[in-house]
């Protein structure tokens, strides 16, 4: 800023922009009576050319280093604004960078802790499915066995009642035909009833234990169904999260 003062007046000079200056001229109240001053006359004074040249010139440097100046200032403003946003650029890269290892730290202990659920409950299916095999094997092996030995009673209680019938017809043999007959018959019919009533009973006892191991065995195999379509449904699920998971990889590969 320029002032010059000039009696009462004062003019200030102030660069607005960048080529160009403004101008402010303050009066004074006005005086009465006063004598302006002239300004003396040099007498023979010129100015030569080589004088004003010179003036242009420490001008034109005065205002070419005014703008250095000013350029220099604006360069560490620009840099210092460079910094803050490459600090800025590099604290949102940070938390992006940190946010998507949390997210990918997240997935994968999810993945994790889902393939261990689903190797459980396979291992717990087959373990089961083990357990049925086994009991319908076991009973398949008690059926065997309990019709091996009613096979053997029914083959002991008729070598028993031939061996009965063999020694009452010795005893009888002074007996005349008829009343042997009549006591043969007899007999027979006794032990026919005998054995059939012993084989009604131990076929209803088969045929009760028969029912009751089928009932048991359906009632085992019902269960394993339904974990089997439980382990179905798990399998679609996983197939439809790594479908879900495929689909969300490019757009966070993109992001």
């Amino acid at each position: 800023m320029v002032a010059v003062n000039a009696n009462s007046t004062e003019i200030r000079c102030q660069e607005k922009s960048r080529g160009g200056l403004s101008y402010e001229v303050i009066l004074a109240e006005p005086a009465p009576n006063v004598a302006v001053p002239k300004r003396p006359v040099t007498p023979g004074k010129n100015v030569s050319v080589e004088e004003i040249e010179q003036k242009l010139k420490a001008a034109e440097e005065r205002r070419i280093s005014l703008e250095a100046r000013k350029m220099a200032e604006i360069s560490i403003k620009l840099a210092k604004v460079e910094e803050a946003t490459r600090k800025k650029d590099e604290i949102t890269n940070e938390f992006i960078t940190q946010t998507k290892e949390q997210l990918e730290t997240k997935m994968e202990t999810h993945v994790e802790k889902r393939e261990a659920i689903i190797s459980d409950m396979k291992e717990k299916l087959k373990i089961h499915a083990q357990e049925i095999e086994k009991t319908r094997e076991t009973l398949e092996q008690q059926k065997a066995n309990e019709q091996k030995a009613i096979e053997e009673k029914l083959k002991t209680a008729q070598a028993l009642r031939d061996e009965n019938i063999k020694k009452m017809l010795n005893r009888l043999k002074e007996h005349n035909t008829i009343k042997i007959a009549e006591i043969k018959t007899q007999n027979n019919q006794l032990e026919n009833q005998k054995l059939e009533e012993k084989a009604r009973i131990i076929e209803n006892k088969l045929y009760t234990a028969e029912q009751n191991r089928e009932k048991e065995l359906l009632k085992k195999i019902e269960k394993a169904q339904k974990l089997e379509r439980r382990a179905e449904v798990v399998r679609q699920n996983k197939a439809q999260t790594q479908d879900m998971e495929g689909q969300q990889s490019p757009i966070a590969s993109s992001g």
